[in-house]
């Protein structure tokens, strides 16, 4: 075991120093092949080792050393033996328990290898983004009863501190979250750390040290973490989500516009069906995607801050005149959220499931793009612009994957998932509440950020796209079977009896070809202007008003 470890190194060594991975990894092969079968190392490696200042005591005394959970792991039973298998992989698993954050050591793709796709979320939806506006509630509370003239213990402040306390907010940082988290450590509640860490620092002013007991004054944890939930998905929604989603739409229109005269074959259940224009498929898309964006933008954000079961108890006890109602619904709409009056402990977060059923539908949406692009592609309608140094296939070299669209097709059922548990799961709380909410809210960002990801996927892949005309023009050239729908429809008008049967009888399952369909469109007993429309049509003409849909999106 010793010998192997050693020349494994060896080899690493080798490779790194060198660049001959294949060499090094052959030997360490040989090595493995011959230690496993009693032989020992080959005289060249094990030179190697000792060329390097291994001695083979030195290391035999430094795995006598390895620590397997913090006692000396012993050797094998009346041997001199090093360390068993199972005592070497606890070590290795210890090792790993304490693996710095980073890209490679992140449990979630979001943090690891999408981390440089979604940092922009991270200052809202991370723990020093709850954080961050949690004190911020708390700030403009204290201000808010400032300007309340019926709480004469919290004077109106002067500039100097209305200035220091917006100062709090505006610059909070890293280091001032940690304070907190390091507090939360002794008290092990969260918000409660947030009110200590409030009232230290407005304990700086002299003129808020008689109040710092109005601090908090008359809350429940929840009226601080509703309104920070709420900040946090109006700033996700509208400075990162929306934007994103308009940069979709905009695209999938100017693809619609540039495009609107090209003929395409539709498919219907997966066979010929009568034409469109590539640029009219793509105005349906931007329409639907447009109409749901413009339901998530209209989602109002509530908010409620009526203390420990929704009644304002203990505000009443100690200014029973008060209105504090309205003291409430004026502090909530100062953050540009709705007011909700009817709660318990917790704003019932009906808001957030809407919100996200709505996100969800424009991911749907989206969805249904990425798979009909894919299926485009795959017919060879749609080229894609490649990019140099990218490998589409370990081995196949000739591949140009569709891999933008399946990323964002997998990323947006992520995103839906946690959407459908979040919406289905946060308006359902025991009594007056309960804290499966608590856990589940954390896990907002995660909407976002797979929503986000799945995005910049689409994106990308609408940035290669190129219309394959020559071969969308192929297709649909060989298609005459289509026209049988105005032939039809023309003879319908002329009075011809059963025309959709004869049709059916002349065209379903045969290969129709332009003769064959001038051919019967000739012998038929119409007026000459109605046969003269059927002999001018083909099937590359026969759009309808696809051209002028796709030109209006």
């Amino acid at each position: 075991r010793v010998q192997l470890d050693a020349t494994l190194e060896v080899a690493t060594e080798r490779n790194q120093t060198f660049g001959r991975s294949r060499e090094a990894m052959m030997r360490a092969m040989r090595v493995r092949a011959s230690t496993s079968s009693g032989r020992k190392p080959t005289a060249a490696l094990t030179c190697g080792r000792a060329r390097r200042g291994v001695s083979s005591s030195a290391r035999s005394g430094h795995q006598a050393l390895r620590r397997v959970g913090g006692r000396a792991a012993a050797p094998a039973s009346g041997t001199g033996a090093p360390t068993s298998r199972s005592a070497s992989a606890a070590t290795v698993g210890d090792r790993h328990d304490h693996l710095a954050l980073s890209e490679l050591t992140a449990v979630g793709p979001l943090d690891g290898r999408y981390g440089a796709k979604v940092k922009d979320l991270r200052g809202v939806f991370s723990e020093y983004g709850l954080i961050k506006k949690r004190v911020e509630v708390e700030i403009r509370w204290i201000q808010h009863l400032s300007r309340c003239s019926d709480i004469a213990e919290v004077p109106q402040f002067s500039a100097e501190t209305e200035a220091f306390l917006d100062s709090i907010v505006a610059n909070f940082s890293l280091e001032d979250a940690l304070v907190v988290k390091r507090t939360e450590a002794v008290t092990k509640h969260d918000v409660k750390s947030v009110e200590y860490y409030v009232k230290q620092r407005l304990s700086e002013r002299d003129e808020l040290a008689p109040i710092l007991e109005y601090v908090h004054f008359s809350c429940t944890s929840e009226d601080i973490n509703n309104l920070a939930h709420a900040l946090m998905l109006k700033e996700g929604t509208e400075k990162h989500l929306l934007p994103k989603m308009d940069e979709i739409v905009a695209q999938v229109k100017q693809l619609a516009v540039k495009n609107a005269s090209v003929p395409m074959l539709s498919r219907t259940h997966g066979q010929p069906a009568s034409p469109t224009t590539v640029g009219k498929e793509m105005a349906n898309v931007a329409y639907r995607l447009q109409r749901q964006r413009d339901q998530v933008a209209r989602v109002e954000y509530l908010g409620k801050f009526a203390g420990a079961v929704g009644n304002y108890n203990a505000h009443l006890v100690a200014y029973p005149n008060a209105d504090w109602e309205q003291i409430a619904r004026s502090f909530v709409t100062s953050f540009g959220i709705g007011f909700n009056p009817y709660t318990t402990q917790i704003e019932p977060h009906d808001y957030i499931a809407e919100l996200f059923s709505a996100i969800s539908r424009y991911n749907v949406v989206l969805l249904d793009f990425d798979r009909d692009v894919w299926s485009y592609i795959s017919l060879g309608y749609f080229k894609q612009k490649t990019v140099k140094g990218e490998v589409g296939s370990s081995t196949m070299p000739h591949k140009v994957n569709p891999i933008d669209f399946e990323n964002s097709e997998g990323n947006l059922g992520v995103a839906n998932a946690l959407a459908d548990h979040l919406g289905a799961k946060l308006p359902v709380s025991r009594w007056q509440r309960d804290l499966t909410d608590s856990t589940v809210l954390r896990n907002m960002g995660l909407v976002f950020g797979y929503s986000q990801l799945a995005y910049a996927s689409s994106l990308q892949g609408i940035g290669k796209l190129e219309v394959n005309e020559a071969a969308i023009a192929a297709d649909i050239d060989a298609a005459w079977e289509v026209l049988a729908e105005p032939v039809q429809t023309i003879m319908r008008k002329c009075g011809i009896e059963e025309p959709y049967e004869k049709l059916k009888e002349f065209t379903r399952g045969q290969a129709v070809t332009k003769e064959m369909m001038v051919e019967f469109a000739e012998k038929l007993d119409i007026p000459s202007e109605e046969k003269a429309k059927l002999l001018n049509l083909q099937p590359r003409t026969y759009l309808g008003n696809a051209e002028k849909q796709a030109s209006e999106v």
